[in-house]
């Protein structure tokens, strides 16, 4: 398999003509392109086959941001003017700071086909009542996916975050079939109708369609959420710079798969090195964006940060790959490259020890952390003796993950529960004792 593995071989040439379209059209819409390509002088027709592509120069978040400074609101990296757009999106990244996202009448309908293509190999159809519990704002999980839903004809109750009280009236007075949310949610949702007396169980979902953050892949974490609700877990992935999802699961696969290559070109590439490799199983990297067909943010080699490992090929040959965490959130200890959702998978293996939450305690911000890391671990239910399971949970983190541990453990409901994203880490003085 080459570096273009993400495309099927049939595919390659209709790709790469619609790949030489789209470098035409960035050249001559978009003035940030037009200048960094100049300066490395390349052009359109430089391209003459998918791998060529790698001569291209990436574009990180960060040389976005610094667009959208110099050229209010869009960026210069925009291709369409404001007139064009008919919905903005934004994308905080972790430093907070808004980075907007145009969307055309046809990138619009670009991303809808894609979504639902996501969420159709996931296993949505007609005949499913969809509980979406994420925001309807901003959030490209929101109305993109409103669209994708209404495209597949199934039935969406929109319940969004911090209405969990809605969800559980949803649930009483529809036959629901699906929760959409993030991993995160899926397990907010479960602990709060567990303390409302209810089991989520008796509700009689099938599927739990999560994304948005690493967690639908962790074995344990997943495993979890699965018992509490006696559905099957499938994930998503996507980006909020390119679309809401690019790579979906299907049902009983061991993996995601790209089903957004109609509409994005995928390479996978060593974040270190920048070089690109072959989504083989086994392989491990960086996923890098460039869109076929997009109107207003046509990005070209984005960097998205989110580290993915192939865990094999689907029945076709197809690349399947887990997301392990973004390379922003990632921990260096003792030269060990250490994954905050890796730390939690492991947290969760004692559950009901522990009640599975957890966060890394950081005395400055990393990636580069002083061992041991330290973090504070929720006891659980049928915890056992404390000093015991402290040293377990201790010699479980050095032997999975290679890195020293030393745990704090605290009550549970103590440490912070998001019905969007789970924060992992914190930076904050060291805590000891418990």
């Amino acid at each position: 398999m080459d570096a273009a593995g993400f495309v099927p071989a049939s595919d390659r040439g209709r790709v790469l003509a619609a790949l030489r379209r789209q470098l035409g059209y960035v050249l001559a819409r978009s003035p940030f392109y037009a200048s960094l390509f100049g300066a490395h002088g390349l052009g359109a027709p430089a391209l003459a086959d998918l791998g060529d592509l790698g001569r291209f120069p990436f574009t990180t978040k960060s040389m976005l941001r610094q667009s959208q400074a110099d050229a209010p609101p869009l960026g210069r990296h925009a291709a369409a003017p404001l007139s064009e757009v008919i919905r903005v999106h934004a994308s905080t990244g972790t430093t907070g700071t808004p980075s907007w996202v145009g969307v055309t009448a046809a990138d619009s309908r670009s991303w809808t086909a894609t979504t639902a293509a996501a969420l159709r190999a996931q296993g949505l159809c007609r005949d499913d009542v969809l509980v979406h519990g994420a925001g309807l704002t901003m959030f490209v999980g929101g109305l993109p996916v409103r669209d994708a839903v209404e495209d597949i004809g199934a039935t969406m109750i929109p319940v969004g975050t911090g209405a969990s009280a809605k969800a559980l009236l949803a649930m009483d007075s529809f036959d629901v079939t699906v929760l959409h949310s993030t991993p995160s949610y899926a397990r907010y949702l479960a602990e709060y109708l567990r303390e409302s007396g209810r089991d989520p169980k008796d509700f009689g979902l099938r599927r739990l369609m999560v994304g948005g953050e690493p967690g639908g892949g962790e074995p344990a974490f997943r495993e979890h959420i699965e018992r509490e609700w006696g559905a099957r877990v499938t994930e998503g992935l996507g980006n909020a710079d390119m679309a809401p999802i690019l790579f979906a699961e299907r049902p009983g696969a061991a993996g995601m798969r790209l089903t957004g290559g109609d509409h994005v070109f995928v390479e996978l590439i060593d974040p270190d090195t920048g070089t690109v490799l072959p989504p083989e199983p086994g392989v491990s990297g960086e996923l890098v964006y460039t869109a076929l067909a997009r109107e207003c943010c046509p990005l070209v080699r984005f960097r998205t940060r989110d580290r993915v490992h192939v865990t094999g090929l689907d029945s076709d040959g197809a690349p399947l790959i887990r997301c392990v965490g973004r390379t922003d959130d990632m921990l260096i200890v003792l030269g060990v490259n250490v994954f905050p959702a890796a730390v939690r998978d492991v947290v969760q293996t004692l559950h009901p020890r522990t009640s599975g939450a957890m966060q890394v305690v950081l005395e400055r911000a990393g990636p580069r952390v002083e061992p041991p890391l330290r973090l504070d671990v929720e006891w659980g239910a049928a915890p056992g003796d404390h000093d015991t399971l402290r040293r377990l949970l201790e010699s479980l983190i050095r032997n999975r993950l290679s890195v020293p541990a030393e745990v704090n453990l605290v009550p549970p409901g103590s440490l912070e529960r998001s019905e969007m994203k789970t924060r992992l880490t914190r930076v904050s003085r060291v805590s000891t004792g418990g």
